[in-house]
C-alpha cells in the first residue's frame, strides 16, 4: 500500500479554520478513499502564537464519538479514514523524523508556516510536494525548501510564484465535494459574507451597511471574531464559526467578496456557486479567476456607491445558474491530476527499499 504523509505546523484534521485546512484535509481524505494510507502530522499549536487547540479537538473528537489517544501532549485519531497526529510545535521536527524512517512515506506533502524546514527534511529520503495556497511570504515559503513539485491553487498564484529551481511548477485546483441531497429552502434576499476582517474588505462592508439600511447582511466569522464591530447595525446578522456552510449558501441571493488583498482562489466562490448563489468580488488576485464570468467583478477603482449600485439589482437566478454551471468544472478528484504528473503513480506500490 503506498503511503502519504501531510506534514505541516498547522491542525490537523477535522478542526477547520481557513482555506488551506480545508483544501488539505479534502485531498488526504480522497487520497485515503483511493486506496493509499494517509498519514497527517500537525501541530494543536498555533505556529503564530502557540496557543493549544488540544481541548477543541479532544471536545471535537469526543462530540463525534472518535476515539483517540493522548501521550505526552500528542494526540492520535482517524478521521475520515486519515491517521492524525496532532503534536506541540517543539515536537513537529521529531515526529517527522520518525515517520520518515517508520512509515517510509512514497510522498510528502507540506505547506505555510515552517514548510520550507519539512521539505528540507523529508528531500533527502522521498518526493515532496509543497502546495501554494496564497503568494504571501507564507504560502510561498514552502519553495525555499526545493520540493521536486510545487503545486500552486490557481493559475493566478502560478504566474505570480518564483522559479523552483530542478523542480516543476503546476496547477492543480483546491478539492470541492460535490453537493448533498437536501430540501429546497426559500433563499432569502440576503447578501452574505465569510471572514468580515479588514484584509477581506471589512472597510468597504461597513461603507455597504450604512450605505445600503434596506439591504440586509448575513456575516460568518472567520479567522476570528469581530462581533462586535457589527452589533450596533439593525441590517446585519452575525452568526458564529459554523462548520456546515451549506444551509447559508443555499439561502442568500449573493456572496460578496471585497478582498483588499491578493487571495489566491477563494473557496467560498466556488461553495456558493455550487448551490447557485453568485459572487460579486474585488478585482484582486485569483478572485476574477474562482468567479469566472458568472459573478461580478468590481474594478479596483470602485467606490461604496459602485459596489451598491452592482449589489442593489443582481438577482441569483441568471447569474446563479451560470455560477453553477462554472462550479462544476471543479468538482472533480484530484487525484489524476496528480498521476498526471507524476507525484503520484498510478498503481504504485513499494518494491524496493529506500
Amino acid at each position: 500500500m503506498p503511503t502519504v504523509l501531510f506534514a505541516w505546523r498547522r491542525t490537523p484534521p477535522p478542526l477547520l479554520i481557513g482555506g488551506a485546512e480545508v483544501t488539505q484535509q479534502l485531498l488526504a481524505e480522497e487520497l485515503a478513499r483511493s486506496g493509499w494510507r494517509t498519514i497527517y502530522l500537525g501541530s494543536h499549536q498555533a505556529p503564530w502564537d502557540q496557543t493549544t487547540q488540544l481541548p477543541q479537538i479532544r471536545a471535537f473528537l469526543d462530540s463525534h464519538g472518535s476515539l483517540y489517544e493522548e501521550t505526552r501532549s500528542v494526540l492520535r485519531y482517524q478521521w475520515n479514514g486519515v491517521d492524525c497526529i496532532a503534536a506541540p510545535q517543539d515536537r513537529i521536527t521529531f515526529a517527522l523524523r520518525n515517520l520518515l524512517a517508520q512509515a517510509r512515506p512514497d510522498i510528502v506533502i507540506t505547506s505555510q508556516e515552517g514548510a520550507d524546514d519539512i521539505a528540507e527534511q523529508a528531500r533527502p529520503t522521498t518526493l515532496v510536494a509543497g502546495i501554494l495556497h496564497s503568494v504571501s511570504k507564507t504560502g510561498l515559503g514552502v519553495l525555499a525548501g526545493r520540493p521536486q513539485y510545487g503545486l500552486a491553487v490557481s493559475e493566478f498564484v502560478r504566474r505570480r510564484a518564483p522559479e523552483l529551481g530542478g523542480g516543476r511548477l503546476s496547477v492543480v485546483y483546491p478539492p470541492f465535494t460535490p453537493l448533498r441531497h437536501a430540501p429546497l429552502a426559500p433563499r432569502s434576499t440576503s447578501v452574505l459574507m465569510v471572514n468580515p476582517i479588514p484584509a477581506k474588505g471589512s472597510g468597504l462592508l461597513h461603507q455597504l451597511i450604512r450605505d445600503m439600511p434596506e439591504q440586509h447582511f448575513t456575516l460568518i466569522e472567520g479567522w476570528w471574531n469581530t462581533a462586535d464591530q457589527f452589533v450596533e447595525y439593525p441590517n446585519v446578522t452575525y452568526v458564529p464559526r459554523v462548520y456546515d456552510m451549506d444551509p447559508l449558501y443555499r439561502t442568500h441571493r449573493l456572496l460578496l467578496v471585497p478582498s483588499t488583498v491578493e487571495d489566491a482562489f477563494p473557496r467560498v466562490i466556488i461553495e456558493a456557486a455550487l448551490h447557485g448563489t453568485p459572487t460579486i468580488g474585488s478585482d484582486r488576485g485569483g478572485i476574477p479567476e474562482a468567479v469566472g464570468a458568472s459573478g461580478i467583478v468590481m474594478p479596483r477603482s470602485a467606490g461604496p456607491q459602485d459596489w451598491a449600485s452592482a449589489i442593489r439589482p443582481a438577482r441569483h437566478g441568471a447569474l446563479g445558474e451560470a455560477a453553477q454551471q462554472h462550479a462544476a468544472q471543479f468538482v472533480q478528484p484530484r487525484l489524476p491530476d496528480l498521476e498526471a504528473l507524476g507525484i503520484c503513480p498510478s498503481g504504485l506500490s513499494r518494491s524496493t527499499p529506500r
